[in-house]
């Protein structure tokens, strides 16, 4: 695997995290939630993907994979707010404008997606959007 897979891969697992953060902000997931993040990641972050994983498949399909165990595991989602924090920190060379934009999209579509945005939602978009415009 190559450094930039490696990023990647990482990169996917953390949006996979993220997104789970934003459906657990209500401190439940909800099928719309779910519905919104699966289509997002095919009609967005898919058609966007360079790489393939070790089957051959659009590794961006790793985002709904550890949304689908993070979701198993019914955890409060402000770790995996915590731990993409981090690695948006690490590498903040990662991060175009047009991927900031695609992860803001993709995150408020997901809080959206349920009986509109709620006062925990809010208030973790707002700490995301701070966080993309800080780098």
């Amino acid at each position: 695997m190559l450094p930039s897979e490696k990023i990647s891969s990482e990169l996917y697992q953390c949006l996979g995290k993220l997104f789970y953060a934003v459906a657990m902000a209500d401190k439940k997931v909800r099928l719309e939630e779910i519905e919104k993040l699966k289509e997002e990641v095919r009609e967005k972050w898919v058609a966007i993907d360079e790489i393939e994983d070790e089957f051959g498949t659009a590794a961006a399909y790793q985002i709904e994979n550890v949304f689908d165990g993070l979701q198993q595991e019914e955890k409060d989602g402000a770790i995996y707010f915590q731990e993409f924090t981090d690695f948006f920190k690490a590498h903040p060379s990662k991060f175009s404008i047009e991927l900031k934009k695609m992860i803001w999209s993709t995150a408020d579509g997901i809080a959206s997606s349920f009986s509109g945005k709620n006062k925990s939602e809010l208030i973790l978009l707002a700490k995301l959007k701070l966080l993309l415009e800080s780098a």
